[in-house]
């Protein structure tokens, strides 16, 4: 195999496999390794740099996520290792605004705190600007606040995303497999804008059920958890709304722990785990 035939997907498929059961020590000694990392250097570097990082910091992150069984086995590596890059880049540029560690980046994503200031980085006194420092005269003036959902505030995309990944490290699966499944979920929804059609989209793609190292029945059974049954029965209802818009529209994790159905239904399809407490992804 030549060394620049990883840049085709199948082409990086079979290295990845060569590189972790064919060449011993495949990923310390084959000059193949190197050169790919030094390719993902370059088709990453302007994305690294639109997050304000090095292409060195997007390599190490296509290294984690190459090194991954589910990423073997996808219907297309490349695209797998692009969509995690980009994910891996955008927290740690955050954690580095917010000054703490990607996973706290990770959690806090989409709120409203912002990067880090210094006083010396403004002109003007910070009572000039922060609204902290700001009052109204009049009191009578002042607007009550408003509460679209008596039961609580919606749940921001970016927490509900969190929240359903504990709900199903809760009833039995790993960490990393659980965000990685909700991800795929996540960004599917994300392009195709709507449920129903993110959902046939996953239904026909078998990307899913490789990467989760789930059967296909156990994959229908996690999309219909989470974006919801699209019969038209269950329009309306929470089993028709699925997970992740019953978060985003205000339920807690309390609130799905209470629904039996779906709680056994994630249970049951959770993937196998070793004795040596590892997933088969």
């Amino acid at each position: 195999m030549s060394a620049s035939a990883f840049k085709t997907s199948e082409g990086l498929r079979m290295l990845l496999f060569e590189l972790t059961y064919v060449v011993p020590r495949g990923w310390h000694d084959d000059p193949r390794a190197t050169e790919l990392m030094t390719y993902a250097m370059e088709k990453y570097g302007g994305l690294a740099h639109k997050y304000g990082l090095e292409p060195s910091d997007a390599a190490v992150a296509a290294f984690e996520v190459m090194r991954m069984r589910s990423t073997r086995l996808a219907e297309d590596p490349w695209a797998v290792t692009t969509h995690a890059v980009e994910l891996s880049l955008i927290y740690e540029s955050r954690a580095e605004g917010l000054l703490c560690s990607t996973g706290q980046a990770r959690r806090s994503a989409g709120t409203d705190c912002h990067d880090a200031e210094r006083f010396s980085d403004r002109e003007s006194e910070k009572a000039d600007y922060h609204p902290a420092f700001h009052f109204v005269d009049n009191v009578d003036e002042i607007d009550e606040p408003k509460h679209a959902n008596p039961d609580g505030d919606p749940t921001n995309a970016y927490f509900a995303l969190d929240i359903a990944v504990r709900f199903f490290v809760e009833l039995g699966w790993l960490e990393r497999t659980a965000r990685l499944g909700l991800e795929i979920i996540a960004a599917r929804l994300i392009r195709c804008k709507e449920r129903p059609a993110a959902y046939v989209s996953l239904r026909r793609d078998g990307t899913g059920p490789g990467a989760l190292d789930i059967d296909y029945e156990a994959w229908l059974t996690v999309l219909r958890a989470v974006l919801g049954n699209q019969h038209h029965d269950f329009a309306g209802t929470a089993k028709g709304h699925g997970i992740l818009q019953r978060l985003v529209s205000g339920e807690h994790l309390n609130d799905l722990f209470q629904d039996t159905e779906l709680a056994d239904a994630i249970e049951s399809v959770a993937p196998a785990i070793t004795t040596r407490g590892e997933s088969h992804v």
